[in-house]
């Protein structure tokens, strides 16, 4: 049997989309379980999941997508571990490259594309986040770990890596690289696509980077000469815009043409400005704990 666990904040009309998509896949012969945990939402989904009866809903007050997603894993009965976000939408073969690839050793990392609204006119952030976006394969081949979005092994793997971290971690990063000391791979699985909505303005993305940005600077203080490196890295942030052009023109993930390409560039030029200026503002800091927790805001 598959598990998949889908940890849920806030997300109710994204969250229906995500079930529709598990639910109406072209392998109803393979043995799925599902479950939903709302990690104590304002208004908990029990009406958007009573839609899906085979769908299971429980409930994780300890916040983050972390512990939502232990408690998906210890009421899960499957042997086999799938890990997707509520507001992605499952790709058509999504539990069919996961049953056909997944072994005793591999942790599998899938794709991740952006979902646009139309693909021939792209918005800002939907050019932007097509390319700068959930680079999986990069991650996965060149920083040791994936992103817990998309996700799978099976159950043993996961019991000798042990749980995913709280709120206060990249439990992304975390967990990818204590699988790896333990001698476990992670494969890159192109075929266990999922797509995911870009940011509907700056101000979701900046919330994203706030966290980022808050768990490097506590990384940097670990290190020695931590804040000069920080300082360093703050002021080589406002000119890497300059060396990303090629790249953006080359890319095969940009949709909607010159224009696409245009929104792309001036989405990774205001993001990487943002990033530098909060940067800027921990270098003085003795934590960032007032940045990680903005993630849970609530957006409209």
């Amino acid at each position: 049997m598959i598990s998949v666990v889908i940890p849920h904040f806030n997300q109710p009309e994204h969250l229906v989309r995500c079930l529709e998509s598990l639910i109406n896949r072209p392998t109803p012969e393979l043995d799925v379980e599902i479950i939903v945990v709302d990690n104590n939402s304002t208004t908990p989904p029990a009406r958007e999941v009573a839609k899906f009866p085979s769908v299971q809903l429980i409930v994780e007050t300890t916040p983050g997508p972390g512990p939502a997603r232990n408690a998906g894993v210890q009421e899960s009965r499957g042997d086999i571990l799938a890990f997707i976000d509520a507001d992605c939408v499952a790709g058509a073969d999504w539990i069919r490259s996961i049953e056909e690839n997944v072994n005793a050793k591999a942790i599998l990392g899938g794709d991740v594309r952006i979902l646009h609204k139309d693909p021939a006119r792209p918005t800002i952030w939907e050019a932007y986040e097509s390319e700068y976006a959930f680079r999986m394969e990069h991650y996965i081949r060149k920083k040791g770990f994936t992103g817990t979005g998309n996700l799978a092994m099976r159950r043993d793997v996961f019991d000798a890596v042990g749980p995913f971290a709280g709120i206060g971690v990249a439990e992304d990063r975390d967990w990818g690289r204590r699988a790896g000391a333990k001698g476990f791979s992670i494969t890159w699985a192109p075929t266990m696509l999922v797509f995911h909505p870009a940011r509907d303005s700056f101000a979701e993305l900046a919330r994203k980077w706030d966290r980022h940005i808050a768990h490097d600077f506590q990384v940097q203080l670990d290190h020695s000469f931590g804040r000069f490196r920080w300082a360093a890295l703050c002021i080589m942030m406002v000119f890497s815009p300059l060396g990303e052009a090629a790249r953006i023109v080359m890319s095969d993930r940009i949709k909607g043409g010159p224009r696409g390409r245009l929104l792309a560039f001036l989405g990774l030029l205001r993001t990487r400005l943002y990033r530098a200026w909060r940067m800027s503002q921990l270098i003085f800091e003795k934590d960032a704990s007032r940045l990680a927790d903005r993630w849970r805001e609530e957006t409209d």
